[in-house]
């Protein structure tokens, strides 16, 4: 329990259902914690302050919008109110013309797009923490990965995903991610496009043939067991779904950062909910997007509001299993894409879920109630509880008596500060708590601007098509050898005087490694210059 307040205030925030303090004078402790918040220029209003067992609707705590590319972390156990707190942010971000990205894991925040339903608890809400309550409905456009589940198809090529990213997902060690990397240097160098799985299949296959076998081998080689790995992996990937998600076209990351006629910010929602037996699947597409973002955007420094905020909910599955190369490729974005105006928010269960260099980096934070109800738990709220500055609040205690919608609260100031920790009652989402019909969500998907632009995958000229062909053709010049050894041993003339190469020429002269020569000098300088994530530029 803190110290006694010698002023006359509380000593610790309450959960009670009061709301008539507050209208007037504040009590000292709580007053100096209502200073912290207040701000001069556009905010985001998240509730109003918790203090003594009462709700004091005149102390509202707020986030500088400015404040917003800092980034921020939304925490709390299963049931807590996480999600709501998601859309209440997302919501106040598209009414200040912020374009927002948000994944929707569990299918439920759809609603986001249709007015919410007035009742007796939203009207209890609204009164408890000083809100005017208007139901609203806020521009959406729905996306999923491949085309599975309902939404836009959201598709990247192999290429723009690049070899760092796709070893997180096949599990590949440090040795097998190397040669990934690669294999990618090499298709890129020959002008071999790699636009979905097959694509890389037969590259690897490529260089693992006899013919094929000699082109690495001046800058490391690719042993056949390696190549065995990662053949297996990329099959196993591929029965999970995953030859869905790459092709073309591939989404240009461009159109998340895009308003709606009425100037407010678009809501591009991930529906994620048909592949979230896949953790590790989405988690990783997600960085894809804020990596390629990262890539694109010009530097901006600091603006009066961000240019994009992105939510990565259940952030501990990307996390679990990361590579120290990954966390730290996700450490180094997560500080340098602030000066791109982006803000990058994650939710997940408690602070621990995110490693402490990223951690460092999110001046935000809203930590709904945690449990402990075992050692683990109990340790973990300890450990949660040092992710604060300090505060006249017994943050242990009071962190597993939070209600529902009830959070405990520090962002950044105007001035870039850290504000008093301030226990929240959060004001409700003004659009649906729930989502959407599968009829509504299926009209919003088809008529938006987007859907006949993406809608329907392209399977052009890549490197399977023009390894087969290679293939094909040396086949072709290999058989037409052997019918002229033939007729020379019959005692016949050759039709042409070019029969009368040798077989080991007309293999070498007709095969994939003549082509393949030949498209050094043109394809000089293709290499492709790739971000932190190694994924790559694209070319539009």
């Amino acid at each position: 329990m803190s110290d006694s307040d010698s002023t006359g205030g509380g000593t610790e925030a309450g959960t009670g259902a009061g709301a008539g303090e507050g209208a007037g004078v504040l009590p000292q402790r709580a007053r100096e914690i209502a200073d912290g918040y207040a701000v001069g220029g556009a905010a985001l209003d998240l509730g109003a302050l918790l203090w003594d067992g009462a709700c004091l609707p005149g102390a509202q705590i707020r986030i500088p919008l400015g404040m917003l590319n800092r980034h921020g972390l939304v925490a709390g156990a299963t049931g807590t109110g996480k999600t709501k707190t998601l859309q209440l942010i997302a919501e106040q971000l598209s009414a200040n013309g912020v374009p927002v990205f948000l994944a929707d894991i569990k299918g439920d925040v759809s609603g986001i797009a249709a007015p919410g339903t007035p009742g007796d608890k939203v009207t209890e809400r609204a009164g408890q923490v000083g809100q005017q309550w208007e139901a609203r409905g806020f521009p959406c456009e729905f996306y999923a990965l491949g085309g599975i589940g309902p939404g836009i198809p959201l598709r990247a090529t192999v290429t723009g995903f690049g070899p760092v990213l796709l070893s997180k997902v096949l599990q590949l060690n440090r040795t097998q991610e190397q040669s990934l990397g690669l294999i990618f240097h090499y298709a890129d160098a020959k002008g071999l496009d790699l636009v979905d799985l097959k694509d890389l299949r037969a590259v690897v296959a490529f260089l693992v043939s006899d013919t094929g076998k000699s082109e690495l081998k001046g800058i490391g080689g690719l042993s056949t067991a390696t190549a065995g790995v990662i053949l297996r992996s990329l099959t196993a990937f591929e029965q999970q779904g995953a030859g869905d998600f790459f092709g073309e076209p591939e989404i240009d990351t461009a159109e998340f950062l895009r308003s709606a006629p009425d100037g407010r910010g678009l809501v591009s929602v991930l529906e994620l909910a048909a592949v979230q037996d896949k953790p590790q699947l989405f988690s990783t597409f997600l960085m894809w997007l804020l990596a390629d973002l990262f890539h694109d955007l010009p530097e901006v420094g600091d603006l009066d509001r961000p240019k994009l905020v992105f939510f990565f909910d259940e952030a501990h599955l990307l996390f679990n299993g990361a590579s120290k190369a990954f966390l730290d490729s996700i450490t180094q974005t997560v500080r340098l894409i602030r000066s791109k105006g982006v803000g990058v928010f994650f939710v997940t269960q408690t602070p621990c879920d995110v490693p402490g260099d990223v951690l460092g980096q999110l001046g935000n934070r809203v930590q709904h109630a945690l449990r402990a109800f075992t050692p683990d738990d109990a340790k973990a709220l300890r450990a949660t509880v040092k992710t604060f500055p300090n505060s006249p609040y017994d943050l242990e205690e009071l962190l597993t008596r939070l209600g529902t919608g009830e959070a405990v609260v520090t962002v950044l100031s105007e001035e870039g500060a850290p504000t008093p920790v301030a226990a929240t009652r959060l004001r409700a989402p003004q659009s649906r708590m729930g989502p959407l019909p599968e009829a509504e969500l299926d009209a919003a998907v088809k008529g938006a601007s987007l859907y006949g632009r993406y809608a329907h995958a392209v399977d052009r000229e890549s490197a399977y098509e023009k390894l087969t062909a290679e293939h094909e053709a040396e086949q072709r010049a290999a058989a037409e050898a052997a019918t002229v050894g033939t007729e020379v041993k019959a005692g016949k003339q050759p039709k042409a005087a070019k029969d009368d190469e040798s077989l080991v020429e007309q293999v070498v002269g007709s095969g994939v490694f003549r082509s393949l020569a030949r498209s050094v000098g043109t394809q000089l300088g293709r290499e492709i210059s790739r971000s932190l994530f190694g994924t790559a530029r694209r070319r539009r």
